[in-house]
């Protein structure tokens, strides 16, 4: 069988690119990589081969652009800030209603996670742009849909295409790419669903339909629980890596049902040690009163919003007893994980939601003594996954192992942060580590940045743009332009 890892050693980029059919991708690949003379030449695919095109969009590329005085800040800008709409997404109305498909760039799978971070960059844009706030409505009811399909898996197909991982020992199902129980998986969808309601007020997503997939959310959120049982999911993967796979017979390892809910899998698809995901069930949290909010004020459904709240301040006060412990040199900090037997694994890894990114999500607020904790905490040494190079550094991840920074947590740092040397640190890391390539990566080794993974992950480089939309809003152009 052939890994994910494997699959993207061995060329995926080009073979997603002959899965896809478009010529978008081949315009990106075949792109200069330098700058000519003194000006850098854009690398997005020709207009006509873009999947969605924004006039709002290309009107915050443009005023930004201005902006920006460093020629290769702007020029990354410029090439990743739309990298979502320009190469991923496949919009459709469907019996009247818009449907969007979102796949993560070199797999041809849409992730309930990345397709919710993916086009959240744009939400702000869609009271702008009519067509943008369909293309994101598209999201919002793909992932509705999904959720009833299967509300354990991660990732689904766009049809009832064979996936690779079909022979898991798990209820593959058809439509479903991946079944790794990320809790976060059901969380993304609440959070851009919200955000968008918000934004917009509009309230057409928030039908009969959406209402059972919250329902299925809090079933699942219950299950995971294990008060009664161990619940109905179970996962095996015959792989030589020992985090795509599930020991104890596929159940993981045991925990004390103490009232948080377990995660199989992190958000980097890599199996959790001890169950309870600290920051996803932070993420949780804030996801279920976001349910309950949308509950009382839109479709009325109160038993619903009774049930989010008492499940979210159940997990919270559990959160407050079992998720912090005393560190020998940062205090009071956030374990990574822990089991509610007293075990606590301290780390962080680079994918959100993490340690690192709980006052992004604002599930933590940036304030918080503890946080500020953990936060000097997974910024060191004393985390086995924080790299230091002649390149860089940052935070990695058990998924694509030693010495290997993932720009994301660059990124992260820099949104959660209040110093500006600090913000220009990190600036300066995401723009000199591309590897020449003018768009983020998953990840970069912290001596070389020709040596990264993943030329094409959307979510990074949408992600990327939005940190430096989101620097100039909050008065930080001048840190963007004294770098």
């Amino acid at each position: 069988m052939v890994t994910r890892r494997d699959f993207l050693k061995k060329g995926g980029l080009a073979i997603a690119g002959l899965a896809l059919g478009g010529s978008s991708l081949k315009t990106v690949l075949a792109a200069p990589k330098v700058k000519r003379g003194m000006e850098y030449v854009c690398l997005r695919p020709r207009p006509e081969e873009r999947h969605f095109t924004s006039k709002a969009v290309e009107e915050v590329i443009a005023k930004v652009k201005k902006q920006l005085r460093d020629p290769k800040l702007a020029w990354m800008f410029e090439n990743c800030f739309p990298n979502t709409l320009d190469t991923t997404v496949s919009f459709q109305m469907t019996e009247g209603r818009p449907d969007t498909f979102v796949i993560t760039g070199d797999i041809h799978a849409m992730w309930l996670r990345d397709s919710g971070a993916q086009v959240w960059p744009y939400v702000p844009l869609c009271k702008h742009d009519e067509q943008l706030r369909l293309l994101v409505a598209g999201v919002i009811n793909r992932q509705t849909r999904c959720i009833q399909l299967d509300p354990y898996a991660n990732a689904f197909t766009n049809g009832e295409v064979s996936s690779e991982w079909a022979s898991d020992y798990t209820q593959m199902k058809p439509y479903i790419h991946e079944r790794k129980w990320e809790i976060d998986s059901l969380c993304y969808p609440v959070r851009l669903a919200w955000k968008y309601w918000k934004v917009t007020g509009d309230t057409s997503v928030f039908d009969g339909a959406w209402e059972k997939s919250m329902n299925l959310v809090v079933q699942t959120f219950r299950e995971q629980q294990r008060k009664e049982s161990k619940g109905p999911y179970r996962f095996q993967r015959n792989t030589p890596r020992a985090s795509d796979t599930l020991n104890v017979d596929g159940w993981n390892n045991p925990v004390n049902p103490v009232g948080m809910i377990v995660s199989c899998f992190r958000p980097s698809d890599d199996a959790t040690v001890f169950g309870f995901l600290v920051p996803s069930n932070l993420f949780a949290i804030q996801s279920l009163r976001q349910i309950a909010e949308i509950a009382e004020q839109v479709t009325g459904n109160m038993a619903l919003a009774s049930e989010c709240r008492s499940l979210a301040n159940e997990v919270q006060e559990a959160v407050r007893k079992y998720a912090t412990v005393e560190h020998p040199k940062y205090g009071k900090i956030y374990a990574f994980e822990v089991d509610g037997f007293g075990s606590a694994y301290l780390m962080d890894d680079a994918n959100v939601p993490s340690l690192l990114a709980m006052p992004y999500l604002n599930s933590v607020p940036a304030d918080d003594p503890v946080y500020q904790s953990t936060r000097r905490f997974v910024w060191s040494g004393d985390n086995p996954f924080f790299f230091r190079g002649k390149a860089g550094e940052g935070i990695g991840g058990p998924h694509i192992g030693y010495d290997m920074v993932w720009p994301m947590s660059l990124i992260m740092r820099a949104f959660t942060s209040q110093d500006d040397e600090e913000i220009r640190q990190c600036l300066r890391m995401l723009r000199d580590n591309d590897g020449g390539t003018g768009f983020m990566h998953e990840s970069f080794h912290k001596d070389d940045p020709s040596k990264y993974t993943r030329k094409w992950f959307a979510w990074a480089n949408t992600l990327f743009g939005e940190l430096i939309v989101h620097l100039i809003d909050n008065g930080k152009l001048s840190v963007l332009n004294n770098l």
